[in-house]
C-alpha cells in the first residue's frame, strides 16, 4: 500500500469524523464558517473513500491468481469482523439505553439486513441506513466486490471494462427493478470506477512524482470540493467524485515525499476502524460529557479525539489485524501469476 494514499484515507477519515460531531453536538447548525464547512462539505471523506477502494481493489488483485470465492471470502474476513462488532455495540447501546443514541432507531429485521450489507429503511425512518448508520458505505462497497470478483471469470484483459459495464447497468438499469434495491441507483457508485481507472494507469505508466504539480493539484481539487454545498445525484459525481479522484493522483504523485512517514502510514491502518467506531465515540460523549456533566462540546469534542484515536488503534490491532489474519490462515493464498504458471 503507497503511504501517501494512506495518509489521504486517514485525512478522509477524520472528515468525517468532524462531519458527525457536528451533527451529534449542533445537528449540523454552524455558527462560523469552519462548522459550516464541515457540516455542509464533510460527507465527501466517503467519496474520497470510494475512490481510493476501487484503485486498492485493482491494484492489489493485479498479478496475482484470484478465483471469484478466494477474493470474496478474502474480503468478508477483512471487512465483516469489525463490522460487525460495531453495529452490535450500536444495537446494544439502542436497545439498553436508547438517550444515548436517540436518533438512531432497532428493528431485528433491519439488525440482520445490516449485518448481510442489505439496503433497508433504517428503523428511525430517515433513509436506506442500517443499524450502524454509516455503514451505508458498506453496502455500496460489497456490490463492488461481487462485481469486481465475478469479473475474476474472465480474461485478465477484459475486466476492467466488464467491471464498467456491469456497474453502469446495475446502476441505470437493475436497480430500478425490485430484486434489486433502488438504493444503488445513486451516481456514488461510480467512483469506484474511477479508482480502478487511476490503478489500471498507475500499473500500466506508475504516477511521475513532483514537488509542485501534486500539490498544485490537490488545492485545485479542494477549492472545487469546497465550492459545491452537498450536492447530490449526478452532480455529487462531478463535483466531488471527479476531485477526490484528482486527490488521489495528486497524493501518489507526492509518494516520494511522504512515503516514509510511518504517522500517516499508522493513521491509514486505522482508518477504517475510525470510520466504523467514531459516531459510537460521539455519542456516548456528548451523552457523558455533554448532557451529564454539562461540559461545552469543544471541550467534550477534546476528548473525544483522543478516544477515537486509541480505540482505532486497539480496534486494528486486535480486531482487524488479529482476527482477520487468524481467519486468513484458513482460507487458501492467492498465488502469483508466474507460480500459477
Amino acid at each position: 500500500m503507497l503511504i501517501s494514499v494512506q495518509a489521504l484515507r486517514a485525512l478522509a477519515a477524520w472528515i468525517v469524523v468532524f462531519h458527525h460531531f457536528m451533527q451529534v453536538f449542533f445537528s449540523f447548525e454552524a455558527d462560523n464558517w469552519v462548522e459550516y464547512l464541515f457540516s455542509t462539505r464533510g460527507q465527501v471523506g466517503v467519496d474520497i473513500f470510494f475512490v481510493i477502494s476501487g484503485f486498492i481493489i485493482y491494484v492489489s488483485s493485479r498479478g496475482k491468481r484470484l478465483t471469484m470465492p478466494q477474493f470474496l471470502l478474502h474480503r468478508l474476513v477483512r471487512i465483516v469482523p469489525a463490522y460487525w462488532l460495531y453495529t452490535l455495540i450500536t444495537a446494544a447501546i439502542i436497545y439498553f439505553t436508547s438517550n444515548v443514541m436517540p436518533e438512531y432507531g432497532l428493528s431485528l429485521k433491519g439488525l440482520v439486513m445490516s449485518l448481510f450489507f442489505l439496503p433497508t429503511e433504517n428503523p428511525a425512518g430517515y433513509g436506506y441506513y442500517p443499524i450502524l448508520p454509516v455503514g451505508w458505505t458498506l453496502n455500496f462497497e460489497m456490490l463492488f466486490y461481487v462485481v469486481f470478483a465475478a469479473s475474476l471469470m474472465l480474461k485478465r484483459e477484459w475486466r476492467l471494462w466488464s467491471v464498467v459495464l456491469a456497474i453502469v447497468v446495475i446502476n441505470t438499469l437493475f436497480a430500478h427493478q425490485p430484486f434489486i434495491s433502488n438504493f444503488y441507483t445513486d451516481p456514488i457508485i461510480f467512483e469506484f470506477l474511477l479508482g480502478m481507472g487511476i490503478g489500471a494507469l498507475y500499473r500500466r505508466y506508475g504516477m511521475p512524482q513532483g514537488r509542485w504539480w501534486p500539490i498544485a493539484l490537490a488545492l485545485a481539487s479542494s477549492a472545487t470540493i469546497l465550492h459545491f454545498n452537498d450536492p447530490s445525484g449526478a452532480l455529487r459525481f462531478l463535483a466531488w467524485g471527479l476531485p477526490s479522484a484528482l486527490l488521489v493522483v495528486a497524493f501518489i504523485g507526492m509518494e516520494a515525499r511522504i512515503g516514509n512517514n510511518r504517522v500517516f502510514k499508522a493513521m491509514g491502518d486505522w482508518s477504517y476502524s475510525t470510520y466504523l467506531l467514531h459516531v459510537i465515540v460521539l455519542w456516548s460523549g456528548n451523552y457523558v460529557l455533554t448532557e451529564q456533566f454539562g461540559l461545552p462540546p469543544y471541550l467534550a469534542l477534546a476528548i473525544c479525539l483522543p478516544v477515537i484515536a486509541l480505540c482505532s488503534w486497539l480496534s486494528y490491532e486486535f480486531v482487524e489485524k488479529k482476527l482477520s489474519r487468524q481467519l486468513k490462515r484458513l482460507l487458501p493464498a492467492p498465488r502469483p501469476l508466474a507460480a500459477a504458471a
